[in-house]
């Protein structure tokens, strides 16, 4: 773990080989780091929701002659710079209400704003840039995509004030983290339906899982500044926990597919999905913050598997 220094500039929690330190100017690096480009699982996870859904509704499109592959690619890059820009905005947001959080917690004392490396007021500058830049990319849809996405920011202003009121702000974070899930169907046919629906509260529940995994690491630090949490809340029942969220994930994403008529591939991605679940419920050590990080990462490829799946069923429902 690379602790600031004063002289490299980076933070105890991202890894201090990124692109960020070879390819920035230093000057940068404060901003790379509060919107964590440094780490890009964030973003990642943020876009498989957004991924799963456009293919989903391009498997349902193809089956009534309405599928574009042009649009779908098109889509998939929006979605990209999307949560880039709004993943950085958020967390931006998010370090400017956990300020004093952050001091006190070993993980987080180090990032920009509680090291004093970045005022508030350029903070709260970056984070209008952010946001200006997903507004851009929200606006190539159609109109009912873009009020569905300008819907979504209520929660995320909501969800950095969750961990002080409710032993469930993985949830909230869910709310928000998912929400890709609805767009990504309504910018192709313009609403929404039960299969995108369905995906989104399945998204919610994985997302509950992941980072009830990831909310190990601090739990300790949280039990002493009064941070709720659902680590903190499951304790040594994590287990049997993910085994009933990421279960019901499964099979709320099953029903999803059925719904909107998805090729055989994507069930096998799924089941592929349900084996890595699997994994990380079996691995998984909550007093081992290293192998906590590990198994929450892990969730990228597990992210990576459905859309591939999704992606690659187009093949078998294309006229």
């Amino acid at each position: 773990m690379q602790q600031i220094d004063g002289i490299n500039g980076r933070v105890a929690d991202a890894p201090s080989n990124n692109w960020v330190y070879r390819v920035l100017p230093p000057w940068l690096w404060p901003y790379a780091q509060l919107a964590r480009w440094d780490r890009p699982i964030g973003w990642q996870l943020l876009l498989w929701p957004c991924f799963w859904s456009a293919a989903m509704a391009a498997n349902a499109a193809a089956q009534v002659g309405l599928f574009s592959g042009g649009q779908l690619i098109y889509h998939l890059v929006l979605y990209f710079v999307g949560s880039v820009a709004m993943r950085g905005a958020g967390c931006t947001y998010n370090d400017l209400v956990d300020h004093k959080i952050d001091m006190e917690v070993a993980r987080t004392r180090s990032r920009p704003l509680p090291s004093g490396r970045v005022t508030r007021t350029q903070a709260k500058i970056f984070i209008i840039l952010q946001a200006l830049v997903g507004l851009l990319v929200v606006l190539q849809l159609n109109w009912f995509s873009v009020i569905l996405g300008v819907a979504s920011l209520g929660i995320v202003a909501l969800y950095p004030f969750a961990k002080r009121f409710t032993d469930w702000p993985q949830f909230f974070l869910g709310l928000a983290f998912s929400w890709g899930a609805l767009m990504g169907w309504a910018a192709i046919f313009g609403s929404l339906s039960l299969a995108p629906i369905l995906l989104y509260i399945g998204a919610v529940v994985w997302t509950i899982g992941y980072d009830t995994i990831y909310a190990h690491q601090d739990k300790e630090d949280d039990e002493l500044i009064g941070v709720r949490s659902t680590a903190r809340l499951f304790g040594d029942n994590t287990k049997p926990w993910l085994v009933g969220l990421y279960g019901l994930m499964l099979v709320l994403t099953f029903l999803a597919f059925l719904l909107s008529g998805v090729g055989i591939i994507a069930y096998l991605g799924l089941a592929v999905a349900a084996g890595m679940f699997a994994w990380q419920i079996i691995t998984l050590d909550i007093n081992d913050a290293d192998q906590c990080l590990v198994l929450f990462k892990s969730n990228n490829r597990v992210g990576m598997i459905i859309f591939a799946g999704l992606f690659l069923s187009l093949l078998f429902v294309l006229p």
